[in-house]
């Protein structure tokens, strides 16, 4: 580390690099912490844990004794072992005992995305209630026709406040707080929707999976879905880099002197390949399919439905995008990681090595700031993989009972996870006590100019 800082300081390294090389450092030596401890006032297993975008503060934890819990990780509400070690308290929780409680297990918490005045939580009780953080009181309520799985709502929008729902019925809702109403549903899965994940390219762009293995993306604006993953679709290694415009007129002339080298030769007809080793299958979305010689013209949401296109040989379980909205990480029921290009749609083909994951719930993936690293709950461990070549890079064992949602806070590098033992664990870079003992613990001070 100090190399690199002479390094820094000499010109040799530009600041973006270095910051990147110091984040990536940290994120390596993550363990235990030995610093931090959050506890937990739930009494049932954690389903959903958040830290705030907007200050990287406030964590949001929702659980299955149908409480939800902020806590504020930044400051501590009292410290233990000499001062050594900060223990962070619940700022408020709302249980069952509240008048507008969830009745039933919380299956997801959510904060506002540019606001902590609010919060959502949906819940095996069939319901998606908006809450105020300041007042504690609900202020939204939407009921679904069945269990919640899992809620989301864009990081980027700016033109709508939509929450998005999988629930166990075949559609996806779209719940609008701004009018208090459902704005509209998105059909196409043919079993219940367990997962939901907004594009962090595009606030118009919604990515579901379901029981029936499918991954859909839905355009928002448009009837349909417009792109099933289609797992026998794909392509090795990441996405071929951009080029620049010498080499791309290069390539342009060379197609032009082939193209006219070959026009003298007698065009075929371009035959069908299928995903049986011997080419690719395309899609059918968007096509008109025929009926003997009469074509017939369907609704886009019948189409989507026709494709019977699988991502996982099982229910997918878990869907994550990467920062740059380039790529998505699903999980499913059949023990299996893929690594996704969203421009093409393909399978990256990168071999993540076999894991054990659940396969009653949805489960909470993250990924490290740089795309580095993915967190996976791999039933009482959490393993971290490497993004590229899919192999176990760290194993983070602490927890009793299987791990159901993480989360990783790029503001500090921290990881955090939540299990059906009840307790929230803080996993940080390595931090020796004996640096704290000589530094000592300073107050939390301000000085304020004359």
């Amino acid at each position: 580390m100090w190399k690199e800082i002479r390094d820094r300081e000499a010109g040799k390294i530009r600041p973006n690099s270095f910051s990147s090389r110091i984040k990536s450092n940290r994120v390596s030596n993550l363990q235990l912490s030995n610093y931090k401890d959050i506890v937990s006032p739930h009494r049932g297993s954690i389903n959903s844990l958040q830290v705030d975008l907007t200050e990287g503060r406030y964590l949001l934890s929702g659980a299955s004794d149908a409480s939800s819990a902020v806590y504020d990780i930044q400051r501590a509400t009292n410290y233990e072992g000499n001062g050594l070690i900060a223990k962070h308290k619940c700022i408020f929780s709302v249980d069952k005992q509240h008048e507008k409680g969830h009745k039933y297990a919380i299956s997801s918490a959510i904060w506002y995305p540019v606001d902590t005045g609010l919060f959502i939580t949906g819940s095996y009780d069939h319901h998606i209630k908006v809450w105020d953080t300041n007042t504690t009181q609900m202020v939204m309520n939407f009921k679904m026709p069945g269990k919640v799985h899992r809620t989301a709502m864009s990081t980027l929008a700016t033109s709508h406040m939509l929450i998005a729902a999988g629930t166990e019925d075949v559609q996806v809702r779209l719940c609008d707080i701004a009018s208090g109403a459902f704005a509209h549903t998105l059909s196409g899965h043919r079993d219940g929707v367990m997962t939901v994940e907004w594009s962090t390219s595009s606030e118009w762009v919604l990515i579901t999976g379901g029981y029936d293995g499918t991954i859909r993306f839905w355009g928002i604006r448009r009837a349909g879905c417009f792109l099933v993953l289609d797992q026998s679709q794909s392509q090795l290694g990441r996405r071929p880099p951009v080029l620049d415009c010498s080499s791309a007129n290069k390539i342009s002339v060379s197609k032009s002197l082939s193209a006219g080298q070959n026009s003298l030769v007698k065009p075929q007809a371009p035959q069908k390949k299928y995903a049986n080793g011997h080419g690719i299958m395309r899609s059918n979305i968007g096509r008109m399919p025929a009926k003997g010689s009469a074509r017939q013209r369907l609704h886009p949401g019948m189409l989507s439905i026709q494709d019977r296109a699988t991502a996982h040989y099982g229910a997918v379980t878990g869907l994550k995008v990467t920062e740059d909205g380039m790529y998505l990480l699903s999980a499913g029921s059949d023990s299996r990681i893929k690594l996704w290009d969203l421009e093409s749609g393909y399978n990256t083909l990168v071999n993540f090595e076999m894991v054990r994951l659940q396969t009653s719930k949805a489960i909470q993936l993250a990924i490290s700031q740089d795309s580095a690293h993915v967190f996976v709950p791999c039933m009482t461990v959490v393993k971290a993989f490497d993004f590229w070549s899919g192999k176990m890079s760290l194993a983070f064992r602490g927890h009793y009972e299987s791990v159901n949602c993480c989360w990783f806070s790029s503001q500090d590098q921290e990881l955090y996870t939540g299990s059906s033992d009840r307790q929230i664990l803080v996993w940080s870079p390595c931090k020796l006590i004996s640096d704290d003992m000589d530094e000592g613990r300073t107050k939390d001070q301000d000085y304020w100019s004359d």
